[in-house]
């Protein structure tokens, strides 16, 4: 390793970052305990943890580690003293030790269970795809979970592990019946890291298997093996059942949304008509399918009904709305995709191609998928998928030997989507005139967005409601990509705290200007010729649909009082009218923020609501100074500094199931109806604050 005095660190401002060939100031080296040797450097009010990779790379750590204090020495001056490297600085972790080190890896990010794609859940779904797979191959037609507080338990009744092997199925990695494709075809588990990945990252995992008349027991802590028990015999009907308990330490104060969970369960049960799923005794159960999916999802009226189609490998969904924009389901051996990759690229392509032929005219592709509603599922020998968890198909071939998927899918939708609209002219015909009202509908616009691009143009310049950040989701190359954020803020006062605050790399904030229009029962045209609403869609850049979105997270940062519940409700509102999308995908939130600052002399308590403030008055006594904040810019830049970090917390803007939304727009921001008022009238509560003696 070459000395230190090669780079310094830039503290403060905007400017926090590395530059090579100038001294470091005040440094404390030291080796952490995988044997990586790094520096902590010290500024005022700053302290930062970095890696040394060699004479041009200094990298910031991606975790707060502490430095181990049996191996400091002060290097002083700037000047760092020559660190040995050594065969004692190379180790080997066992499987459980890298699984909980760089649980990332394996499982994707942690988070706390408020988003669908949180550890948690993927922990649950690595669980269930075990379970599935037995029914994919025939076994099994019932799968059982229950989640109770912080325990999972799933039990399924397949063919259960094989006896000899439980210990190894779930605690040896790269251990697996999915390597061999004779009992595993298509399967969607992670090949030997699933249940291991479980096992290491919760505090408590059992499992049991039961195969004709015996039973194999084993326990496990954090990986560890605690209890191996010997095969018994027993009256319990074949297959699996595995208990497990997220590790707190991990997953920091996490729990699991109804919500996430239920969305998760109709998706197994969409994919495997016949296959029955239960969550805590509530039914999970398709008969047909993915039309049965589009048709609990979709809220907007259809142009014309389903149209359903399989084949070996392949079952579409199709249908169009008066939505806008594009919205389409996709799924791999029953694996959820959302992020998409070579099967919906592909399908998006085929059903042109199609609609083109069918029609005899050279439609343009953004009016023939206008408002189209859609679900795919394929099934794949050996898929190949961009990450770990499995967001997003890398596959080109439907399987070994086979043709690619692109064809697979065009020669499929050739054949039975055009012999459909052969069949059912009357389907055909609402089909193109909902590609003429679209056609229509884009050269309406298309002077008015000239416009408006002009002059989003010009205020991408210098735009003044727009405080950018250096990274972007877009940027697939950075590590940070995913943390990229947008606050839209309420007022200068709240985006001047928040812009003060924010992590500069990752965090924008977009300033409103007052309340935002109505949007609720216009048309798209309202999005050009609003100039904050122009803004807005250019900042995020989801004009023409969220595959170039420019932040992972819009978060809406409003007072906590009637007038920020409203500015929240029209944003929500125009997003769910012209970008449903970026709500179904789970891009939207909404931030919390303290209602009382509770402090002493000694520590400061921020609370969220009056039951932290009663605690906070507990713990810190009945004389503690109480602070309302009545809004985000009463809020020092230092103490938002504390919302916006590692702490926050945000609320995702969840649809459910059984809502319509166009109805619950229409309640909720429609006209002034009757059945509005009575709501209002019926559930209005006043709080009173009540004074008590001390």
């Amino acid at each position: 390793m070459q000395p230190l005095h090669h780079a310094v660190l830039v503290l403060g401002g905007a400017g926090n970052g590395v530059q090579i060939g100038e001294p470091v100031p005040q440094i404390l080296g030291f080796e952490l305990a995988n044997g990586v040797v790094g520096v902590i450097l010290h500024a005022p009010k700053v302290v930062r943890l970095w890696c040394v990779n060699g004479p041009e790379s200094v990298e910031k750590l991606s975790c707060d580690l502490a430095p181990n204090p049996h191996h400091v020495s002060n290097f002083g001056g700037g000047m760092a003293e020559q660190v040995t490297y050594t065969e004692d600085n190379i180790r080997s972790l066992d499987w459980k030790e890298h699984i909980r080190m760089r649980p990332g890896m394996y499982i994707g990010k942690l988070g706390d269970g408020k988003d669908a794609d949180d550890g948690i859940y993927v922990l649950l779904k690595e669980v269930i795809d075990n379970s599935i797979d037995e029914y994919t191959m025939g076994h099994g037609r019932t799968v059982e979970v229950v989640i109770k507080d912080d325990e999972v338990r799933v039990r399924d009744y397949g063919r259960g592990i094989p006896l000899g092997k439980v210990v190894d199925c779930v605690s040896k990695i790269n251990t697996g019946g999915k390597y061999d494709s004779r009992a595993f075809k298509k399967s969607v588990g992670l090949n030997g890291v699933g249940t291991k990945a479980v096992n290491a990252l919760s505090t408590e995992f059992i499992v049991e298997s039961v195969r004709e008349g015996q039973i194999k027991r084993a326990g496990f802590e954090l990986g560890e093996l605690i209890d191996d028990a010997k095969v018994e015999t027993t009256t319990k009907r074949n297959g699996t059942r595995i208990r497990f308990k997220p590790d707190p330490e991990i997953f920091k104060a996490y729990r699991f949304l109804t919500e996430h969970v239920e969305k998760l369960l109709w998706n197994y049960a969409y994919l495997n008509t016949g296959l029955t799923l239960y969550l805590n005794g509530e039914k999970f159960r398709s008969e047909n399918g993915l039309k049965d999916l589009l048709e609990d999802r979709l809220d907007s009226k259809l142009r014309y009904p389903i149209v359903h189609l399989s084949g070996e490998d392949i079952e579409v969904a199709i249908t169009h709305t008066d939505a806008y924009g594009e919205d389409y389901q996709s799924f791999v051996n029953g694996q959820f995709t959302p992020q998409g990759g070579t099967h919906l690229a592909a399908f998006r392509e085929a059903y042109i191609k199609v609609v083109r032929d069918f029609f005899g005219k050279d439609y343009d592709a953004q009016d023939i998928r206008g408002g189209i509603s859609a679900a795919v599922a394929v099934k794949v020998e050996e898929p190949v998928f961009e990450s770990q968890t499995k967001t997003k198909l890398g596959s080109q071939d439907v399987g070994p030997g086979r043709s690619s998927l692109k064809s697979f899918v065009f020669d499929f939708l050739k054949r039975e989507l055009d012999n459909f609209l052969h069949r059912n002219p009357e389907t055909a015909q609402a089909l193109q005139a909902r590609i003429i009202q679209s056609e229509k509908e884009r050269k309406d616009l298309a002077g008015i967005k000239k416009l408006a691009r002009e002059r989003a143009k010009k205020a991408s310049l210098h735009n003044r409601k727009l405080r950018d950040c250096r990274l972007h989701l877009t940027d697939v190359k950075k590590d940070r990509n995913e943390e990229t954020t947008l606050f839209i803020t309420e007022g200068d006062s709240a985006s001047g705290s928040i812009t003060k605050a924010r992590d500069v790399a990752t965090q924008a904030v977009f300033s409103l200007k007052g309340k935002p229009l109505n949007s609720f029962g216009l048309t798209k045209k309202v999005v050009y010729e609003n100039e904050e609403f122009n803004l807005l869609q250019a900042a995020l850049n989801i004009e023409d649909g969220l595959d170039a979105l420019r932040y992972n997270k819009v978060v809406i940062a409003t007072d906590a009082d009637v007038d920020g519940m409203h500015i929240r409700l029209l944003l929500i509102t125009f997003f769910l009218q012209f970008f449903p999308d970026l709500v179904k995908r789970g891009h939207l939130y909404v931030l919390q923020t303290p209602l009382f600052r509770v402090r002493n002399k000694k520590e400061t308590r921020y609370c969220y609501d009056e039951g932290e403030k009663l605690a906070a008055l507990g713990d810190l006594g009945a004389r503690a100074e109480i602070t309302r904040f009545k809004g985000l810019g009463e809020i020092s830049p230092d103490e938002f500094s504390h919302f916006i970090g590692e702490d926050i917390r945000l609320d995702p803007v969840v649809i459910g199931k059984e809502q319509s939304l166009q109805e619950m727009l229409g309640f909720f921001m429609g006209k002034n109806t009757p059945n509005r008022q009575k709501f209002i009238i019926e559930n209005l509560r006043v709080e009173k604050d009540e004074l008590t003696e001390v």
